[in-house]
């Protein structure tokens, strides 16, 4: 059976493994870190440049979509029109 000394001997080299691979672990997640942040920097330039470049396409895309909606919107109203008038002139 090992003595006192041994055994809190044996602790400590295990507790110091630990606090080494804590501290493995800690630079690993902040150089993670790093790299997530330089990535998503990258990506929000890329967005930028793509949405400028864009925007002159979404104008347009907008305008469209206005006047069909107008269309949509017109032929609504006129399909309430003719049933409205459909019900009102049933005997």
């Amino acid at each position: 059976m090992p003595t006192l000394e041994e055994r809190v001997a044996y602790l400590e080299g295990q507790v110091s493994e630990h606090a080494h691979t804590l501290v493995e672990i800690r630079d690993s997640i902040r150089e993670l870190e790093r790299r997530f942040d330089a990535r998503f920097d990258q990506l929000g330039r890329r967005f930028e440049t793509r949405f400028n470049v864009g925007d002159r396409r979404f104008e347009g895309l907008d305008d469209k979509m206005a006047r069909q909606f107008t269309w949509v919107v017109g032929i609504q109203v006129t399909t309430l029109v003719a049933i409205v008038s459909a019900l009102l002139a049933r005997p």
